[in-house]
């Protein structure tokens, strides 16, 4: 009789003892968001390099997001260059095999890298393509990005605005890859149809026969791609007037080669992107115009669209007669032009990447 009370004994102050852990345990992960008996969730951000300060600005505010939410671990990933699709599919298969719940990406082929994010997709992974869709766009969940045809159509528009005879122009183009379709095909279309240049195709480039077209050279969406792009250009026609480029590293590069010739101020050159550097060489006459773009708003909202999922499997949905969800875009320039909306480099400075 004696043993089996003390039998009962044990069991019974056993079960409390598990039930108060099951209690700790639930409190833990229901009560006491980020505690360290919550297991994070791994979210994986992907972008095309580390060069670029655009995804600088990516990794930052996936990193700020995921530390505001709590709970949430970040890791991070970056090709080697600009169009580097090996480095991006080593990445995801480590984020498989690492359990994340989550991948933003910034694929450099778009093409060529569905196949892993199938698998990241197989394996449960929501991914979220940021700035640049992979091909066909549904190949991700989401994609969370720049109208980008909208901002090279604002700078077109402007830049039209900003000679003294569009009809008579002549433009040279700053293209970041060959590789089609891009997020730079559909920038360096828009510009095209703002200009009043015939794109043809909108979903490619090279097809276009306008006599204004000087030419198209592949910076890689760098700034010594830029300057040795437009060498090559101004060797075509010296007498350029209007140049598109990719991105405000490549205009930079662009405006060396025209300032060591002596042109830089009879040319007119044009970006997209919004960086703080990019804006202050729109304030410094460097840029006549940039189109702004949110990479801390694009990832911010791909983690809590991540998290958001991992909670009650919503995926986040496109914005209204889009197919991908719009983050915005605003033309920053201090030589408006009638009928086209915009800031200056000033206010410009206020919000540059936020």
């Amino acid at each position: 009789m004696i043993r089996q009370l003390k039998n009962a004994l044990a069991t019974s102050t056993s079960s409390r003892r598990l039930g108060l852990a099951a209690l700790l345990v639930s409190v833990g992960i229901a009560g006491l968001p980020g505690s360290v008996l919550a297991e994070d969730i791994l979210i994986g951000v992907i972008t095309k390099t580390d060069a670029n300060p655009f995804f600088a600005k990516i990794r930052e505010g996936a990193t700020t997001k995921a530390a505001e939410l709590g709970g949430v671990k970040i890791q991070s990933f970056a090709g080697k260059f600009d169009g580097d699709n090996d480095s991006q599919v080593a990445a995801v298969e480590n984020l498989i095999s690492a359990g994340a719940k989550g991948i933003l990406v910034v694929p450099s082929d778009t093409k060529a890298l569905v196949s892993a994010v199938e698998q990241a997709r197989k394996a449960g992974i929501l991914v979220i393509a940021l700035d640049t869709p992979l091909e066909p766009a549904n190949a991700a969940d989401a994609t969370f990005a720049t109208d980008n045809f909208k901002a090279g159509e604002l700078i077109g528009t402007w830049a039209a605005k900003s000679v003294a005879d569009p009809t008579k122009a002549k433009v040279a183009f700053l293209d970041a890859l060959e590789n089609q379709p891009t997020v730079d095909v559909a920038r360096d279309q828009g510009f095209m149809k703002g200009f009043g240049i015939d794109p043809k195709d909108v979903s490619r480039y090279l097809d276009e026969d306008d006599s204004r077209i000087v030419g198209h050279q592949w910076g890689q969406g760098s700034e010594e791609g830029g300057r040795t792009g437009m060498e090559t250009l101004l060797q075509k026609d010296s007498d350029l007037s209007v140049v598109y480029t990719i991105n405000e590293p490549t205009a930079a590069g662009a405006y060396e080669a025209l300032k060591a010739t002596g042109k830089e101020g009879s040319v007119v050159i044009t970006s997209v992107d919004g960086g703080c550097p990019g804006v202050k060489n729109v304030k410094a006459g460097v840029i006549g115009a940039t189109s702004m773009q949110y990479p801390l708003k694009m990832a911010s909202l791909g983690v809590e669209a991540i998290v958001e999922y991992v909670k009650s499997g919503k995926k986040p949905e496109a914005s209204p007669g889009l197919p991908f969800f719009n983050t915005g875009v605003t033309l920053v320039t201090d030589k408006p032009v009638a009928g086209v909306e915009s800031i200056t480099s000033d206010e410009a400075l206020k919000a540059c990447w936020g």
